[in-house]
This record gives structure tokens, C-alpha cells and sequence, in this order.
């Protein structure tokens, strides 16, 4: 089972908009670094500047980062993109008539709730900044 890579993507966009030539970034370009469809690119876009992350325009490029990268979290961009806030999903349907089957659900949840809660305040104190600056090194 894989984790979605929204987060990554979104990480790698927000960081070719801020380093890459201001005035050629565009859905193809980015498309091509991340290796993926222009399509999935535009998707998460839309998601960064409903987030009040970055500004596009048609037309004429004009995509930039609204805020500085010091000012952006990862947080911030997992908020933007991921719609399942979860980490890790529970399987559902475990046989009730069996100890761990009855059980399970309930002990995995608070688990991977103080998980979540962990990673949630660790991706609060890294700003975009930082990846960036390791990009450049």
C-alpha cells in the first residue's frame, strides 16, 4: 500500500515555482520535472491557489508563491492537497468473534491518532524554505 505523494508533488511544484525562471514556469514545465501529466500538475495547482498558496494565470506566465517560502510550512501545503487527512487507514470489517478482530480498530485509532498528531506538528515547523535551500546545496 503506497501513501499518496500529493504532499511530495505539491513540495516540488511550490519549490520550481520559487526557484525555476519566473517567467517560463508553467503546468508543462513542471510536468516534465516531476515527471507526471501536465493534468495531475494543473490539479494540485488549483489546490495550492484555492490555498492562497501561489497565483497562476492564463495566458501570459505569471506563477509565483504568494508568500515567502519562509513563511510556508509543510503543513500548510499537506493542508492544501491531501483531502484524506489520515495517514494511515484502519481495514475495515475484522471479524467481531475473534479477540483482536473485536479490537483492533479501537487500539490502531488512538495509535495512529498521536502518530498523526506528531507528524502534523513536525510539518509545522519546517518551512519550505528549508527544502529548498537543500535543493540548491
Amino acid at each position: 500500500m503506497a501513501m499518496s505523494t500529493k504532499l511530495s508533488v505539491a513540495i516540488h511544484i511550490l519549490s520550481l515555482i520559487e526557484i525555476g525562471p519566473p517567467d517560463q514556469v508553467n503546468s508543462e514545465l513542471i510536468a516534465a520535472s516531476v515527471n507526471t501529466n501536465p493534468v495531475v500538475v494543473r490539479r494540485l495547482m488549483s489546490k495550492l491557489k484555492k490555498a492562497g498558496l501561489i497565483h497562476t494565470s492564463r495566458g501570459a506566465t505569471q506563477t509565483y508563491l504568494l508568500k515567502k517560502p519562509e513563511e510556508i510550512s509543510l503543513y500548510d501545503i499537506y493542508e492544501a492537497v491531501e483531502l484524506e487527512k489520515e495517514v494511515f487507514n484502519i481495514h475495515q470489517n475484522p471479524n467481531p468473534n475473534c479477540l483482536v478482530g473485536a479490537n483492533i480498530q479501537a487500539a490502531l485509532e488512538e495509535q495512529y491518532s498521536k502518530v498523526q498528531d506528531r507528524m502534523e506538528t513536525e510539518l509545522k515547523e519546517i518551512p519550505l524554505a528549508d527544502v529548498i535551500h537543500q535543493i540548491k546545496n
